[in-house]
């Protein structure tokens, strides 16, 4: 895509990602921990790993990836009260933590896992847009470290991962399609979509919505091409942090 020099609040170009960084192990205990950061979003996603499976799928042989999202009180600019003290889980986080769980099965041999499960906790520790992305894409990493170590205690004889997975946003704000929205563009646009891409460019899931205006096939186009180009450029940051060949 060739970008039209749209300046935005941040400085940043429509095509261009805000600012990522992955710090792994960043916990002591999880068996895989990084913290995300994209521009003022910041996420911490450990991976936890049972020596078992949920009920439905003993006796199968197949291992489990699951995900857990939260969002922490003082995330945003004003204290929310914890969903633990509600009772319940709000319907916006169930989709967002399946959401996750459904990216990370997709590129996991699940029948290479044995009877494994693999809990992400994806907690955001501060939010300006982009917070569900932020949190597949680091997920991945916890849950690449969770899995290596497991090869490494010769649990599993080799890395049951078929491929990597990472999400962006992708918006038409003010006529101008953007890359990576931050809270004040997200709150602001006028076609809002998500992408959850794997490395080799197949798509897990697209979520996509206007606001007011439906959107052309000619902007739906622009935007996955933003799309591709925002995860291609995750992945190699990702395969950075691993220290794999890029």
């Amino acid at each position: 895509m060739t970008s039209t020099n749209v300046k935005r609040c941040d400085g940043r170009l429509e095509n261009q990602l805000r600012p990522f960084s992955f710090q792994r192990q960043f916990t002591k205990y999880a068996e895989g921990s990084v913290l995300v950061c994209c521009g003022e979003t910041k996420v911490l996603c450990n991976a936890s790993v049972e020596e078992r499976v949920p009920p439905f799928m003993r006796g199968q042989g197949r291992g489990w990836v699951t995900a857990e999202y939260s969002m922490l009180p003082r995330a945003t600019h004003t204290r929310s009260m914890r969903e633990a003290a509600k009772g319940k889980i709000s319907g916006r986080t169930q989709e967002i933590q399946r959401l996750i769980g459904r990216s990370l099965r997709a590129v996991t041999d699940l029948e290479a896992m044995g009877e494994i499960t693999v809990q992400i906790d994806c907690d955001v520790l501060q939010a300006d847009g982009g917070t569900r992305t932020a949190s597949i894409t680091g997920a991945y990493i916890a849950l690449y470290d969770a899995l290596n170590h497991l090869v490494t205690k010769g649990v599993l004889n080799e890395l049951p991962l078929k491929d990597s997975v990472s999400a962006i946003s992708v918006g038409i704000v003010a006529a101008n399609p953007l890359l990576d929205l931050d809270y004040q563009e997200d709150s602001n646009a006028d076609v809002d979509m998500n992408f959850v891409i794997t490395g080799t460019g197949k798509f897990v899931e697209v979520q996509g919505t206007a606001e007011e205006e439906p959107f052309s096939l000619e902007q739906l186009d622009e935007l996955r091409n933003l799309a591709l180009q925002g995860c291609r450029e995750l992945t190699s940051l990702q395969r950075q942090s691993l220290d794999l060949e890029s």
